[in-house]
């Protein structure tokens, strides 16, 4: 039944997860408020040499459908008045409206260059992050291939720790290239990048509060815009750079385009003595390595019809780091000091889009997709107490397409399907090597399944009046896991309906937009958890294994968005309550956790985020606040889970209590400056308050770790013919404050913070 249906979503194509594409409108009129006719408008991407042309009808009125996602500059031209230029920002299905007012032209013509106007999107309750290519060529470390400082420098409550990303609250997140998903089910199993940052555009960053169209993750979704080569012409880039930790972070890259065809691809390759965080301030079997191409390809056949091509292909390394000191309290703990372990991660997608632009109003997006994952656990023959061996592999093919048109102007719906098929093969061995008698070695533990997700739905903004627009969806998910042969694991089908109800109100005059938001989400559950002889290993350690089952999220949430002349300000307030809360536990001394489900979670915050303008046509400042509690209650209800009857200490009492993750106050504040001389400044200053206390001890009393603050900055200049050469030095964590960042038991044990890392970067521009 699972696989017609997915035939059959395949053949009619599946939904856009998310669009990288808005719409901009707009209304001409002369200083008497008459509408302007005939006048040409064009809109130029500020980062590249992308444009849309058109010009306004009897009532002046013009539109530009199909507008990627980014920063833009409008130009107004007609003979009788003076020429007017505008910058927009565009963010996913916004669909802002200009009211631009043109001057009579004076004897000797001018250009009237109107700062961005003070337009909050209205269409939207969703609170959004938009990330440019400068921004991340300037914030310091995070155009690394390995970085995620693009995120955790921007974004209230982003943080990474035990080697993991986690967003509010939660460590599941979306991932989209050019608007595609790329779907990755096995909770916690990669620790590489998704795609390098060199390569990115822009980033759109989302936080709750997700229209229909949105699948899964209440976390955060990360829809990314990949370069296009619009911004080359025959033009590449090597980049190379060494620093401290032997470390290289390397690429070279190609772009360009005709008026119908751009191109954009890069190579790169990157290794350091420090990979991942470590369990003491000393660095100890910490190597890692990573080397993989990404290429971007966009034909515009016609005015009506658009494809897009990505393609990635990468393979990480990282070595496991240890605690050498057999006495440490982590040791009594976690002992690491005999493990040899290591991580490989290959990982390959492709994406293709086909947009087709029916009329202004009406537009149809089809977008199949493939994505591969392994995670490979590797330990050396001679490890103790144990030798753990791991390997994940995952097949991803799916399509997904969506139809958005705009009805009586102001009715903006979008209704699509979604799905794909998912084939997951894992094998599990652990072999105890230093305990006696104590315990007891069980064969290896191979597995398959095949199973998928297939989902429909509706979405709906509808502008009420110019200072009101209501947003109302509905999403219908089923999922089936697939049984493993044998009965080991019967099949979890399930069927969800996901409504999401949203509300934005403008201020008139001050342009403040408050905004409020209900929805519920549905998130599937890893296909396999642990079939064969794992099972018996988990009894030996008095766990057990259960079905798991979809994780439940309702989220409320409440806005504000303040804009003055070029500032932007916002805060919000959320709260997530969620049901089967997906998280991971280890078996013993396996050093590997596996997905299991809490009955409950509980998430709850506020936090705030201001941008700035160009300060004095230098500086711009950002920052980002969090104040947050993430908590969770038992029982187990799923995967990794307590047997009956109920051993003792084999979960926490029922009751709400802090997660491992759970970090009260998080601030990050950053400036990036271009000074004179072509001289480029950036710092960014990070405050945590510290992490739950999992272990409290003599060292480590109370609830909460040590709070911690670091300060890095990075110092550039470029020079020559149009700027082709730039050289930049980079400091890290420059005062070298260390802590323990966490002790919850992943990848080696305890984590420190990441020590101070210093590095010089080139970069060098030219033809071919």
């Amino acid at each position: 039944m699972l696989c017609l249906c997915l035939v059959s979503f395949l053949i009619l194509g599946s939904p856009l997860h998310a669009t990288i594409f808005g719409k901009i409108q707009g209304v001409v009129h002369d200083p008497q408020h008459r509408p302007v006719a005939g006048a040409s408008a064009k809109l130029q991407a500020i980062t590249s040499e992308w444009s849309q042309s058109t010009q306004t009808n009897d009532n002046g009125e013009f539109s530009f459908t199909t507008v990627p996602i980014g920063d833009y500059k409008i130009t107004v031209t007609q003979s009788k008045f003076e020429t007017l230029e505008q910058t927009v920002t565009v963010d996913a299905r916004s669909s802002p409206v200009l009211h631009l007012q043109l001057a009579i032209a004076a004897l000797n013509q001018t250009t009237v260059v109107v700062d961005q106007a003070e337009i909050v999107n209205t269409d939207s309750v969703t609170p959004t992050t938009l990330i440019g290519r400068e921004d991340i060529a300037q914030t310091p470390g995070a155009d690394r291939t390995n970085s995620l400082a693009m995120i955790t420098d921007y974004v209230p409550a982003a943080y990474v720790t035990h080697d993991m990303l986690h967003m509010r609250g939660g460590h599941q997140v979306d991932w989209l290239i050019d608007g595609v998903p790329v779907p990755n089910t096995n909770i916690a199993s990669n620790l590489g990048p998704q795609i390098d940052p060199k390569d990115i555009d822009y980033l759109e960053i989302q936080r709750g509060s997700y229209d229909a169209e949105y699948g899964d993750r209440t976390y955060g979704i990360f829809n990314i815009v990949p370069r296009t080569g619009f911004e080359r012409d025959n033009e590449a880039e090597l980049i190379t750079s060494f620093g401290n930790w032997f470390q290289t972070n390397d690429q070279i890259n190609f772009g360009g385009h005709t008026s119908r065809f751009a191109y954009y691809a890069s190579l790169n390759a990157n290794r350091s003595d420090y990979g991942l965080q470590p369990p003491i301030g000393q660095v100890v079997h910490d190597a890692e390595n990573g080397y993989g191409g990404f290429a971007s390809f966009i034909f515009n056949a016609s005015p009506f019809n658009q494809f897009r091509l990505t393609g990635s292909l990468r393979q990480d390394y990282y070595q496991i780091p240890i605690d050498p000191n057999p006495n440490s309290s982590g040791n009594q703990v976690y002992p690491s000091l005999g493990l040899h372990d290591s991580e490989r991660e290959p990982d390959g997608y492709v994406t293709f889009s086909w947009i087709h632009t029916f009329s202004p109003d009406v537009r149809m997006t089809v977008s199949p997709f493939y994505h591969y994952n392994q995670a490979s656990y590797n330990s050396s023959p001679n490890d103790f107490p144990a030798i753990t061996n791991v390997n994940q592999t995952a097949h991803y093919a799916g399509a997904q397409a969506s139809v958005d048109a705009t009805v009586m102007k102001n009715n903006d719906i979008q209704v699509g399907v979604y799905g794909f098929a998912q084939h997951q093969s894992n094998f599990f061995n652990n072999v105890f090597t230093d305990c006696g008698t104590s315990c007891q070695n069980f064969g290896p533990s191979p597995g398959a399944v095949t199973g998928g997700l297939a989902e429909v739905f509706v979405s709906d903004r509808f502008k009420v009046t110019s200072w009101l627009t209501l947003i109302a969806g509905l999403r219908y998910s089923h999922f089936d896991s697939g049984s493993v042969s044998g009965g080991t694991q019967p099949a979890v089908v399930e069927n969800t309906p996901d409504p999401r109800f949203g509300v934005a109100i403008r201020v008139p005059r001050l342009n403040w937009v408050f905004r409020g938001f209900y929805g519920v989400f549905y998130q599937p559950p890893p296909l396999l958890t642990a079939t064969g002889p794992v099972i018996n290993l988990a009894n030996s350690q008095n766990f057990t294994f259960g079905p798991a089952r979809g994780e439940r999220d309702h989220e409320y949430q409440f806005g504000v968005a303040i804009p003055f002349h070029g500032w932007a300000l916002d805060i919000d307030t959320f709260q997530t309550t969620a049901r089967n809360w997906l998280d991971h536990n280890n078996i013993g001394l396996s050093n590997l956790f596996w997905p299991f489900t809490w009955d409950r979670a509980l998430i709850q915050g506020w936090e705030t985020t201001l941008r700035s303008p160009r300060l004095w046509r230098r500086a711009q400042v950002h920052l980002a606040y969090s104040n947050q509690i993430a908590q969770d209650s038992a029982p187990f209800t799923g995967g990794l889970i307590c047997p009956t009857p109920l051993p003792a200490g084999c979960e926490p009492p029922p009751g709400f209590s802090p997660v491992d993750h759970d970090q009260r106050n998080t601030l990050n504040f950053g400036v990036n400056s271009t000074l004179p001389w072509h001289v480029l400044a950036s710092t960014n200053v990070y405050y945590g308050s510290g992490f739950h206390n999992g272990f409290p001890n003599a060292q480590y009393p109370g609830n909460y770790l040590p709070e911690h603050t670091t300060f890095d900055i990075s110092l550039g200049k470029s020079f020559g013919e149009e700027e082709r050469y730039k050289i930049s030095l980079t400091a890290l964590n420059v005062a070298n404050r260390r802590v323990l960042l966490d002790n919850s038991l992943t990848f080696g044990g305890f984590h420190y913070n990441d020590p101070r890392q210093i590095y010089a970067e080139f970069r060098w521009r030219f033809h071919y």
